[in-house]
Formats: C-alpha cells, sequence, structure tokens
C-alpha cells in the first residue's frame, strides 16, 4: 500500500503543472476567441457588446486561475509529501 501511495505522489506532482497549464491554455483560447468576435463586429454596438463581454470572460477567468492555481500547487506538495513517505503506515 505504501508503494501506491509514492507512485500516487508522482501522479499528483505531474497532475499540478499540468491543470495549471491547462488552465493557462483555456484561457488564452477563450480571451483570444473574444478578440477575434470584436474583430468581426460590423457596427459600434455589436463592438461595445463584444467588448464588455470580453472584459467579462477576462475577469472570470482571473477569478478561476486565482482560485484554482493554488489548488495545483497544493496538489504538488501534496505529492512531494506522499513520495517522500510522509504518509506511510507501519502496519502493527
Amino acid at each position: 500500500m505504501n508503494t501506491i501511495r509514492r507512485a500516487l505522489g508522482i501522479i499528483w506532482i505531474l497532475l499540478g503543472p499540468a491543470a495549471a497549464i491547462f488552465m493557462f491554455v483555456q484561457a488564452a483560447d477563450k480571451i483570444s476567441a473574444s478578440n477575434l468576435r470584436i474583430e468581426q463586429a460590423v457596427d459600434e454596438l455589436a463592438r461595445s457588446t463584444a467588448e464588455a463581454a470580453k472584459l467579462n470572460i477576462q475577469l472570470q477567468w482571473g477569478i478561476i486561475i486565482g482560485i484554482f492555481l493554488p489548488i495545483a500547487f497544493g496538489l504538488i506538495i501534496f505529492g512531494y509529501y506522499s513520495l517522500k513517505g510522509e504518509y506511510d503506515r507501519e502496519i502493527e
């Protein structure tokens, strides 16, 4: 069981940065899509609506990243301690 815990520690260490990278890629994709909508706007009303939507998307992703980045960092720490053997149990 201790071997499984240590192996899962490696998975947690890899999962933390992977989740952070995935979030940044998704945020960049959504923001670039909103930039494309601004460029495709034909009149002033559509442009102002698209710019407001872009601000909302930036705010939402800023909040999402601000909340989940410490969680991703916590996954790395959790995996490190698991790999180090801090959660090992000795059977008595």
